[in-house]
C-alpha cells in the first residue's frame, strides 16, 4: 500500500522525470515511478484537440479495391476480433504474405478526428446509412468523447458523428492529477457492437461543472449503427454499491465512485450482456477493481462485482484487454496489485487470474488463481494484471485453457474448469509456468493456427508453438525489430490457417509525438518483416496500447487525431 503523501510525492517526482519512468518502466516495469506508471506516463498538450486536416488525395497512391465485396465475415465487432480474444481474422483473402511489401502495399488515406484514440476501431460491412447508401463502415471513438462512422473504404467527411457529453465535457488528466490518459479522457475503452439490433455500445466519461462543484458521470450509450442515434431515449448512468469493509467503504457498503474510476478495458457482450469493467486513475484514491453488467436491451443493471470488497485496489485495466467469455458465457479477468485474501475463503482478489459467472442473479467469482509470490508481485509493483489473456480454442482431448502475462514476464497457462487457486509451495497446480523467456507484458497476446504471439516490452514479438495442452517453453520464431515500452498486442490477419500475417504497431515514440510505425510479419516465420511503414511523415502522432484492426483488404488504427488506413495500392 502507498499512502497518500507518498502518492503525491510520486506523481511530483514522475511529473519531473518522465525520460527516466518511462527507461524504468520499459527494462523493468518495477521501481521509482512504476506504481505511477502503470499504464506510463504522457506529456502530450492538455490544450484542447483540434482535428487534423485530410491529406490531400493527390499524396497517396491510388487504392486497389477488391472485386469481391465485403460480407459479415469481414466484421470486427469487439476488441482483439472475438470474445476468446485471439485477434485473428481468419477470413482475409485479400492481404497475403506476397502482396504486402513495400511496392503494392501501403498508406491509402486518414480521417481526421478531434481526440486521442485509444479504442480499437471497429468494422461493419454493409451498413444501410440514410441518404448516403450501403456502406462498410469503420467505427472510431475520441477521448473527446465522440464517436465517429467513417465509410471503410475512402477518405471523406463521417457518414455521421455523435459527440456524447450531453451538455459537459470530457476531463482532462489535471482533474484527476493523472497523465496516464491525456489530454482528455473521454471514450477510452473499445466499443462492442450487436449486429442483432445494429447497436453499437459505447461506455464514456463526461464531467459537468467547474472548479470545486465539478461533478463526473461514466455512461453506457446504445447508439444506432446507421445513424449515430441514441437509443432507449438517454444513456445509463453506471452506478452500484456492494457489500464490504474494504478502502472506502460506508456501513458495510462500497458504492461505485465515477471520479477514482477508468474504463480502460474494452467492453464485452454475451448473451445479450453488456460487461464493463474498471481500473484507476494512477492508483489514486480509495479505488478498486469492478465489473458491471448491463442488459443489452434498455440498459438496465444486471450485475456488479468488486474484486476487493474488504480492502483495496485490484484495478482491472488489462491494457485496454476487454473481458474473455468461454461457451458457457462465463468472464476471465486479470486483476493488478491489490490485497489478496482468496486463500483464506476471502473475497479479495489481487493479482489474480478470475473467472466470474452468474449464480441466480448474482455475478460473482466462480474460480480463481494467484501465483505464489503474490506478495512479492504487489509489494514491487508487478501487476500480473498489466497485461491481458486469451482463451485458446478448445480441440478434441485437449483442456480449455487460458494464456496470459503480467509484468513480472512470466507466462502462464490454465485450465479454465480449474484455474488452481492459490500454493504457497509454488505454482504446480496450474498446467505450466514459463519464466525467463520475455520481459514485462502491456500487451494481450495473440493466437492463430498452433501459435500464441507475445509482445514484450523492449523485446521482440515472440512466437510459441503450442501443442498437447503445452507451449513450447522457448520461442520458435521472433521478430528482427523489439517493441520498446509499452511493446505491442499484435493483430493477425489469414485465411483459414493460410496466408497468416502478424501485425503490430510500434507506439513507443507516443510520448514525443512521433508516428506509430505499423509493422507486418510472416506469421509461420516471424524473422520474415513484409511491410514497415515510415517513422516520420506517415502519420498521425502514436498513441500507446493501440491495436490495428485489419478487415476485407485494409489495416485501421488511431492516432492523437486520425484514423489511418492501408492497403493494397496502385502506384
Amino acid at each position: 500500500m502507498i499512502t497518500s503523501d507518498r502518492r503525491a510525492n510520486r506523481i511530483a517526482h514522475c511529473s519531473a522525470a518522465v525520460a527516466a519512468a518511462l527507461a524504468l518502466v520499459a527494462l523493468a516495469g518495477l521501481a521509482g515511478c512504476s506504481r505511477r506508471h502503470s499504464q506510463a506516463e504522457d506529456k502530450s498538450s492538455n490544450s484542447t484537440p483540434v482535428a487534423a486536416a485530410p491529406i490531400p488525395e493527390k499524396a497517396l497512391p491510388s487504392p486497389v479495391y477488391a472485386s469481391v465485396p465485403a460480407t459479415s465475415a469481414d466484421d470486427v465487432l469487439t476488441y482483439h476480433n472475438d470474445l476468446a480474444r485471439t485477434g485473428a481474422n481468419p477470413h482475409e483473402t485479400i492481404l497475403t504474405p506476397e502482396n504486402v511489401n513495400g511496392r503494392s502495399f501501403g498508406k491509402l488515406f486518414s480521417d481526421p478526428v478531434d481526440g486521442f484514440v485509444y479504442a480499437q476501431p471497429l468494422y461493419v460491412a454493409g451498413v444501410a446509412v440514410p441518404g448516403k447508401g450501403t456502406r462498410n463502415v469503420v467505427y472510431v471513438a475520441t477521448e473527446s468523447d465522440t464517436v465517429y462512422a467513417f465509410d471503410a473504404d475512402k477518405a471523406g467527411p463521417p457518414l455521421w458523428r455523435k459527440s456524447l457529453l450531453d451538455g459537459g465535457s470530457a476531463p482532462t488528466g489535471q482533474d484527476f492529477a493523472c497523465g496516464q490518459i491525456v489530454p482528455r479522457v473521454g471514450i477510452t475503452s473499445t466499443p462492442v457492437v450487436d449486429l442483432a439490433t445494429k447497436t453499437i455500445y459505447v461506455e464514456d466519461m463526461v464531467k459537468h461543472g467547474h472548479g470545486k462543484r465539478a461533478t463526473y458521470v461514466q455512461q453506457l450509450h446504445a447508439l444506432d449503427l446507421a445513424t449515430g442515434v441514441e437509443k432507449f431515449g438517454e444513456p445509463a448512468t453506471i452506478a452500484g454499491s456492494v457489500s464490504g469493509k474494504g478502502a472506502g467503504s460506508n456501513k458495510g457498503k462500497i458504492a461505485f465512485d465515477a471520479f477514482l474510476h477508468l474504463d480502460r478495458p474494452g467492453l464485452a457482450l454475451s448473451r445479450g450482456i453488456i460487461y464493463i469493467a474498471f481500473g484507476s486513475h494512477c492508483d489514486l484514491g480509495d479505488y478498486h477493481g469492478w465489473v458491471f453488467a448491463y442488459s443489452a436491451d434498455h440498459l438496465r443493471m444486471r450485475g456488479v462485482w468488486n474484486v476487493t470488497p474488504n480492502g483495496s485496489q485490484g484495478a482491472i485495466w488489462e491494457t485496454g484487454d476487454a473481458p474473455a467469455v468461454d461457451s458457457q458465457g462465463d468472464l476471465y479477468v486479470m486483476t493488478g496489485n491489490g490485497t489478496f485474501d482468496g486463500n483464506s475463503g476471502g473475497s479479495d482478489y489481487g493479482d489474480s487470474f478470475v473467472k466470474l459467472g452468474w449464480r441466480g442473479n448474482s455475478l460473482r467469482a466462480l474460480d480463481f488463481f494467484t501465483p505464489y509470490d503474490q506478495q512479492q508481485l504487489n509489494d514491487q509493483d508487478l501487476d500480473l494484471g498489466s497485461g491481458g489473456l486469451l482463451l485458446l480454442p478448445n480441440a478434441a482431448g485437449q483442456l480449455p485453457l487460458t494464456v496470459g502475462a503480467g509484468k513480472s514476464g512470466v507466462i502462464y497457462v490454465l485450465n479454465r474448469n480449474h484455474l488452481g487457486r492459490f500454493n504457497a509451495q509454488g505454482d504446480s497446480q496450474i498446467v505450466q509456468r514459463i519464466s525467463g523467456q520475455i520481459s514485462g507484458s502491456f500487451s494481450t497476446p495473440a493466437y492463430w493456427n498452433g501459435r500464441v504471439y507475445f509482445g514484450p516490452v523492449s523485446q521482440p514479438i515472440k512466437a510459441f508453438a503450442f501443442s498437447r495442452d503445452r507451449l513450447s517453453t522457448a520461442p520458435v520464431s521472433q521478430t528482427p525489430d523489439q517493441f520498446d515500452y509499452p511493446g505491442a498486442t499484435p493483430s493477425i490477419s489469414s485465411n483459414g490457417n493460410k496466408n497468416g500475417i502478424v501485425w503490430a504497431l510500434d507506439s513507443s515514440n507516443y510520448v514525443s509525438g512521433k508516428p506509430a510505425v505499423l509493422h507486418a510479419y510472416d506469421a509461420a516465420n516471424l524473422s520474415h518483416e513484409l511491410y514497415k511503414s515510415p517513422s516520420s511523415g506517415a502519420g498521425g502522432p502514436g498513441v500507446k496500447f493501440t491495436v490495428p484492426t485489419v478487415a476485407h483488404g485494409h489495416v485501421y488504427f488511431g492516432t492523437q487525431h486520425s484514423l489511418e488506413v492501408y492497403g493494397l495500392v496502385r502506384h
